[in-house]
């Protein structure tokens, strides 16, 4: 039981951090332009990492909670 709760733990913090670096890294890799007056934002990021870190999290969130 103890077992789960820190394998949950820390794949939940590291798929936390994952989220909030891996977003950043997304937002960052964005490119705007302006047309007709509106300023349009293009992302040329990876989404993938983002899926995979939030999985990690959902999976480490699931196994803390489990009995």
């Amino acid at each position: 039981m103890v077992m789960k709760q820190t394998l949950g733990s820390i794949l939940s913090i590291g798929g936390l951090i994952g989220v909030i670096y891996f977003g950043y890294m997304y937002l960052d890799d964005s490119e705007s332009f302006e047309f007709l007056g509106a300023d349009v934002a293009i992302s040329t990021g990876d989404y993938v990492p983002i899926l995979i870190s939030l999985i990690v999290l959902a999976a480490g969130v699931l196994l803390y909670r489990s009995e």
